[in-house]
C-alpha cells in the first residue's frame, strides 16, 4: 500500500468568484483574488492510499463514507491526475490500482467558510504527492473539483485568472504575493451560523447567471478594475485601499444575490449588524482599522492588521456580548493583551448573536505530513 497525507488551507476571496461560463469545467465569468489563511487554524486534511488489494475506490469525509465514483467532480480530478501520472517514465505503482481517500475539515462544512475549496485543493495535492506528480496543471485540476480550490494551492495572495480558452487550460491560479510579504495581515472570522446554507453556491451561481443583470455589469466593468487596484494595494501594503475595495466587492456580490430571481439570501440580520459595526468602528477610530467580507453565507471575515487585533476584538466583545468564554468563544490564535474598545459607550446589537470567533492570519499553501498523521491505518481503513 502506498499512502500520503497532506493538509491544504482555506482561502477567502477579496474579489469574489460568482458565476460560470462552463459548468462542467468550472470556468468563471470573471477573475477573482483571495487571501490564503493559515493551516494552523483552518485546514482540510486528506490521506490517500493506493493498493492492489483494494477492490473498489472508497472515500470517507468527516467520518462518513460518501459516493466516490458517482461524484463527477471527484472522478474528474482523479482522472486528470492519473493522466499526468501515466506520462511519467517510472510511476511509483500501477495507476489502475484503486484508491481509498479519507478527508476531514477542522471547521464547518458547507457553511460559507470555503470548505469545498480547502477540500478539493487537499484532494488534488494529496493525490499528486501519492502519484509523484509535480505539474503546474494542478490548479487547473483543482478548479474542476471546486472553482476556488485552485486558489488554495498557493499561500499568501492569489489570483484566479478566468481564461478565455474553451478547454479551460488558461483558467489557472497564480500567486500575487507570498504570505511573507504582509505577515501582519490577520483575520477574525465571526461565525454567525455554522449549519449548512440554504442555497448551495453552485445552484446560486447558476440562478444568478440566468437572471441577474447586475452580474453581467460587474464581470465586465467592475472586476477588472478592482483586481488591478487591489493587487496594487497588496503590493504597496495600503490597508485603506485594500479595505475599501474588499468591502465594496462583498457588498456588490450580495447585491447580485438579491438581484437574482428568486433571490439568494446569504446574509442575515446579524451579518448586516456586523457590517454596520465595522463602519461605526472605523468612523470612531478616525481611520480604517478593519474590513469585512461575506462569502455565500452569514459569517463575516474581518481583515485587520495584527497590531489592531486586541482593540477590535474588545469592540466585538462589547458590541456582540456572549455567554461563551475561553476556548468555546475564541478559537485559533490567542489574543492575550487587554485593550480598550475602539467603540466607546456603544450599544450592544444583542446577546449571543455570535457562536464563536476564529482568529487566524495569512498563511502558506498545502504541505505533506508524516506517516504518523495518516487518517488511514495499515489495514486500509479510517483510523
Amino acid at each position: 500500500m502506498f499512502i500520503e497525507t497532506c493538509i491544504a488551507p482555506v482561502n477567502i476571496a477579496l474579489i469574489k468568484y460568482w458565476g460560470k461560463r462552463d459548468e462542467d469545467l468550472i470556468l468563471p465569468i470573471n477573475d477573482s483574488l483571495s487571501m490564503t489563511l493559515s493551516t494552523d487554524e483552518m485546514c482540510a486534511k486528506t490521506t490517500a492510499a493506493a493498493s492492489d488489494k483494494f477492490d473498489k475506490n472508497t472515500m470517507w469525509l468527516n467520518g462518513e463514507e460518501v459516493p466516490f465514483e458517482e461524484n463527477p467532480r471527484v472522478m474528474r480530478c482523479v482522472r486528470e491526475l492519473k493522466r499526468l501520472a501515466s506520462l511519467k517514465k517510472d510511476p511509483k505503482f500501477p495507476i489502475e490500482w484503486n484508491l481509498r481517500i479519507c478527508s476531514k475539515n477542522n471547521f464547518p462544512t458547507a457553511a460559507g467558510l470555503a470548505s469545498s475549496a480547502a477540500g478539493y485543493a487537499c484532494l488534488v495535492y494529496t493525490l499528486a504527492c501519492l502519484y509523484g506528480v509535480e505539474d503546474e496543471e494542478l490548479t487547473s485540476i483543482a478548479r474542476q473539483g471546486s472553482g476556488s480550490a485552485c486558489r488554495s494551492l498557493y499561500g499568501g495572495f492569489v489570483q484566479w485568472i478566468m481564461g478565455t480558452h474553451d478547454d479551460g487550460t488558461d483558467s489557472i491560479a497564480v500567486p500575487i504575493a507570498p504570505e511573507s510579504h504582509w505577515p501582519n495581515m490577520h483575520v477574525l472570522i465571526l461565525v454567525v451560523n455554522d449549519s449548512k446554507k440554504k442555497t448551495a453556491s453552485t445552484k446560486g451561481m447558476q440562478r444568478s447567471v440566468m437572471t441577474s443583470d447586475l452580474i453581467k455589469h460587474r464581470a465586465a466593468n467592475c472586476v477588472p478594475k478592482r483586481i488591478s487596484e487591489i493587487t496594487d494595494a497588496i503590493q504597496t501594503k495600503d490597508f485603506n485601499k485594500f479595505a475599501e475595495i474588499t468591502m465594496k466587492d462583498s457588498n456588490q456580490f450580495h447585491a447580485i444575490a438579491l438581484d437574482t430571481f428568486p433571490p439568494c439570501i446569504y446574509m442575515n440580520d446579524v451579518s448586516h449588524a456586523i457590517s454596520d459595526f465595522v463602519h461605526a468602528l472605523n468612523e470612531a477610530a478616525g481611520a480604517t482599522k478593519v474590513a469585512y467580507t461575506f462569502d455565500a453565507g452569514p459569517n463575516a471575515c474581518l481583515y485587520l492588521l495584527k497590531e489592531d487585533v486586541p482593540q477590535v476584538f474588545r469592540a466585538i466583545q462589547s458590541s456582540f456580548p456572549s455567554d461563551s468564554q475561553g476556548d468555546e468563544y475564541l478559537k485559533g490564535l490567542p489574543i492575550k493583551e487587554e485593550a480598550d474598545s475602539l467603540l466607546k459607550n456603544s450599544t450592544p446589537y444583542g446577546e449571543n448573536l455570535l457562536k464563536y470567533v476564529i482568529h487566524t492570519k495569512v498563511g502558506t499553501g498545502p504541505k505533506m505530513l508524516s506517516k504518523e498523521d495518516s487518517l488511514i491505518g495499515s489495514d486500509g481503513l479510517p483510523l
